[in-house]
């Protein structure tokens, strides 16, 4: 049976800003230099982390490479992206693995695993269940999206019994604050500038309640030579065991990067479990990476986003990262 790629086609391309971690603008055109890496993230502790290292430390230069990053506000439009040529690499939450898994893309690393996810609603409100009837924003395809249909489903409830509606992340912001929406599907930091705003807001709902694993990860565009893709998988893997082992510092620059406090990017840190590179060569080897992505893709089906349920060995590029890690 085909797989279908993308269920939901609705999703708009944002007005992402373009911050050059090192000389050059982030051209939209497809690059020919295969020392050019065009990166995509989030601005947020699991997106950006890595990168601020990369730059910091020198991680580029010493691979031979020049690294041009964009921002954009989830992961399906940077897959988006990947598909037109407009840029090589980007990073993705759990709630967008569904991607990968159709096709759209190739996930190169496993980042980090999160916990990040939540299910929000007005104050007052105790349960899923007074959010029958109501309207409730969510960015479609992302984790927001995975944890508002995994606790309505705990809750014996479908979307059928909410009025959802799409929204980007920073309309749930505006739209939850003015009482437009009575919850959401969303993710912190970004619940953090919401709570600034409407303190009594209830958590209805969390991916920590669930006992499953959630990974997040970075992907690569299908047409990416391999050769490029181990380089990168190499400083990617630099930067994660330079995170491990200096997570204050980590802290330091993901905030310069962002331009957001210390104390912004310790709490979203806090939603976050970093994994050693030999930890994650080990699970991938082990076959319990494969397992992450395989409970995912279970789910994703159940939503019917995924017809199917694809071996992970056709979109996570586990050899590679396990060889990177051997070299």
């Amino acid at each position: 049976m085909p797989r279908r790629p993308i269920r939901r086609s609705a999703v708009a391309l944002p007005a992402a800003f373009l911050l050059a971690l090192s000389a050059g603008a982030c051209s939209d055109t497809a690059s020919e230099d295969n020392n050019t890496v065009r990166f995509g993230y989030i601005g947020d502790y699991n997106g950006a982390s890595l990168l601020a290292i990369a730059e910091k430390r020198g991680l580029w230069k010493k691979a031979g490479l020049t690294a041009q990053v964009k921002s954009f506000n989830n992961g399906p439009v940077q897959v988006q992206a990947l598909s037109a040529g407009n840029l090589d690499y980007g990073y993705i939450g759990p709630g967008a693995m569904w991607l990968p898994a159709s096709g759209k893309a190739k996930v190169i690393a496993v980042n980090t695993l999160t916990y990040a996810d939540r299910v929000i609603g007005r104050p007052g409100m105790k349960s899923m269940k007074e959010l029958k009837g109501k309207r409730v924003g969510v960015p479609e395809g992302t984790s927001g999206d995975m944890v508002l249909n995994i606790a309505l489903a705990k809750a014996g409830m479908t979307t059928e019994d909410i009025e959802k509606v799409n929204m980007d992340p920073s309309t749930i912001v505006s739209a939850f604050s003015s009482g437009k929406v009575d919850g959401a599907g969303f993710f912190y930091p970004a619940i953090d500038t919401i709570r600034k705003k409407v303190p009594g807001l209830e958590e209805l709902a969390s991916t920590k309640d669930t006992g499953d694993s959630f990974p997040t990860a970075f992907v690569a565009g299908n047409k990416v030579p391999e050769g490029k893709n181990t380089k990168v998988i190499k400083v990617l893997q630099q930067a994660n065991d330079w995170r491990k082992q200096h997570p204050e510092e980590t802290i330091t620059l993901t905030a310069e990067m962002l331009d957001v406090t210390e104390a912004q990017a310790k709490a979203d840190a806090s939603h976050v479990e970093t994994l050693s590179t030999k930890d994650l060569a080990a699970k991938t080897e082990s076959g319990e990476v494969d397992k992450w992505l395989k409970s995912l893709g279970d789910f994703f089906v159940r939503n019917k986003q995924l017809d199917e349920n694809p071996d992970p060995g056709e979109y996570y590029t586990g050899d590679l990262y396990t060889k990177a890690y051997g070299k």
